[in-house]
């Protein structure tokens, strides 16, 4: 299993990316204890010229600042109070791209996540939804800023792929207020997988 490397996340098309992104295993190495998914679904998110994003219109802030540094960073965002939202940022300085990573199918660490998360049994729903990955995988809105060349938080290929048919595209969820843009087939998901969350449209 290797790390991706920095030229993986600093392209220009973040829906490439996203789609290479299924497949791909995410691994937290944190206080001790490791924890990993296979990345089922996922959301692109185009910057400036998207009314989803978080920087729509060169929007500039403390929290959405990370976004506009260089690909191959984590931003993590505090949802609701009490959902950390893990994204990976890409492309290069000052273009605002950046991909929520929405579902995982567990891989190592499967007991730490259920402590994590309080559940008793590990079902799809253990890392089902991104609000259910973050607990999981230990993400916190801390963290927001690490780079994912760190050995606490980084995606790694193990050479496994899905079929291209197998891969999938939908408008993204809870993003309504976006417009003509919430229409945008930007999420992507590995179908029939029992781990992905949201149903087909």
């Amino acid at each position: 299993m290797k790390k991706l490397g920095t030229e993986f996340y600093i392209r220009n098309n973040v829906l490439d990316i996203s789609k290479d992104l299924l497949g791909k295993i995410l691994v937290t190495h944190l206080g001790g204890k490791i924890t990993s998914g296979r990345i089922v679904e996922c959301e692109a998110y185009a910057g400036e010229i998207d009314n989803a994003s978080h920087a729509s219109g060169g929007r500039r802030t403390p929290r959405t600042e990370i976004m506009f540094g260089h690909g191959g960073t984590a931003y993590i965002y505090l949802c609701y109070g009490i959902h950390h939202m893990f994204n990976v940022v890409t492309n290069e300085k000052g273009i605002p791209h950046a991909i929520l990573i929405r579902a995982l199918e567990p891989l190592e660490g499967i007991d730490t996540m259920l402590d994590r998360t309080g559940k008793e049994n590990p079902d799809a729903s253990l890392t089902r939804g991104p609000g259910n990955v973050g607990k999981a995988m230990g993400l916190h809105s801390i963290m927001t800023g690490y780079s994912l060349q760190s050995d606490e938080i980084y995606i790694a290929d193990d050479g496994f792929r899905y079929p291209e048919e197998m891969i999938k595209t939908s408008p993204r969820i809870g993003v309504d207020y976006a417009g003509d843009h919430a229409r945008w087939p930007f999420r992507l998901y590995i179908a029939g997988h029992a781990n992905v969350s949201g149903k087909p449209r």
